[in-house]
């Protein structure tokens, strides 16, 4: 049987969802940390007031978590998630202080994003053939659109026909937080998405996404990663092989051929620089092309 949320807790989930509008994905998962934290703290503590809860109190639950196997990542968002609650409650006089004041997030050993080869990206859109039913018309073209554009699943299969502007060469998509952003489209992909919307399905008439199913439904995440992955199993032997490997392939791509970090942020969504600074690595064989040109000894 699961504990109820006291009510400060279920006011801040209701402000997320209606005033700052997050989505669904996002406010299920403020609610499972929540939950897991008031779980422990009515197990130790018997429920103490909201405005009672201390420092000790949260670092023991963090410890508890530590000595279950979580992992550090995953602390580090429950820990993001209670300075959100605090945030909040100290916004609205529920609280006089932060117990958070004093902790931190924990280490991360920092790990390089996976990304297709740009050969393996090439010869999967352009040399590979894709089934010619509507299905894998579609599977091409929304790989062809990750990898172009970066852009998330999740904007993926709520990106509309109407934030498609081929007379500029362009897509707004709503990324996280709702905000809007701009994505230039070369000219073949431009042409491409038009040609897919031309000719989709009767069926698809009434669905205001551009891509659907053959069936008139609107693509749903697990497609994607579904149809991913089958198809970068073609090219790669790797084990990440899931849609974000295209947003990582993209921001790398780009990286790697001059592209300015600041454009890069823009491109993906990103909020700070921080986020998009991981892309900056280089790949083995640009490392091995610069020692190649520059060690005397190479």
């Amino acid at each position: 049987m699961s504990i109820p949320l006291p009510t400060p807790i279920q006011a801040f989930l209701a402000y997320l969802e209606h005033e700052r509008r997050y989505s669904p994905h996002t406010i299920s998962s403020y609610q499972l940390d929540l939950t897991q934290w008031w779980a422990f703290l009515t197990s130790a503590y018997d429920a103490p007031p909201i405005d009672r809860v201390t420092t000790p109190m949260i670092r023991t639950w963090l410890a508890e978590l530590k000595e279950e196997g979580i992992s550090s990542r995953s602390i580090n968002r429950k820990i993001s998630t209670l300075q959100s609650l605090y945030k909040f409650l100290l916004k609205n006089g529920q609280v006089s202080c932060s117990p958070l004041t004093t902790i931190g997030s924990l280490k991360i050993q920092k790990r390089l994003p996976a990304f297709i080869a740009e050969p393996d990206m090439h010869r999967l859109l352009e040399d590979l053939p894709f089934s010619k039913d509507w299905q894998g018309i579609t599977e091409q073209l929304m790989i062809s659109v990750l990898y172009a554009t970066g852009i998330r699943v999740s904007e993926l299969v709520n990106w509309t026909i109407q934030q498609f502007d081929p007379s500029n060469a362009q897509m707004r998509v709503i990324g996280k937080g709702n905000k809007e952003r701009i994505i230039p489209l070369s000219s073949d992909l431009q042409k491409a998405i038009q040609a897919y919307i031309v000719a989709r399905p009767e069926v698809c008439a009434g669905i205001p996404e551009v891509f659907c199913s053959a069936k008139g439904k609107k693509l749903v995440p697990r497609q994607v990663y579904t149809s991913v992955k089958k198809h970068l199993s073609r090219v790669t032997t790797q084990q990440k092989r899931s849609p974000h490997i295209l947003r990582h392939s993209f921001a790398t791509h780009l990286m790697n051929n001059g592209a300015e970090l600041t454009a890069v942020k823009e491109l993906l969504g990103h909020t700070s620089l921080a986020a998009t600074q991981v892309y900056t690595h280089n790949s083995i064989d640009q490392l091995k092309e610069v020692f190649r040109k520059a060690h005397p000894k190479a």
